[in-house]
């Protein structure tokens, strides 16, 4: 994909089995860094409901 920038978690320190993430106005794609090939996208805004609750499932634990 042109124009994509790749990012991962810092705390998924320099392992290469992390999930990846590229965000822009009209996208959320995530792939696997140990396998890049295809990848999943989602709206922006279904992106970050997905990442709401993950965020409060991880605080209630």
């Amino acid at each position: 994909m042109d124009g994509t920038r790749w990012r991962k978690s810092t705390r998924s320190g320099s392992t290469s089995d992390c999930v990846e993430v590229d965000r822009s106005a009209r996208r959320a794609a995530v792939r696997d860094s140990k396998h890049p090939g295809p990848t999943l996208s989602f709206a922006p805004e279904k992106f970050d409901a997905f990442l709401t609750v993950a965020r409060t499932a991880r605080r209630d634990g």
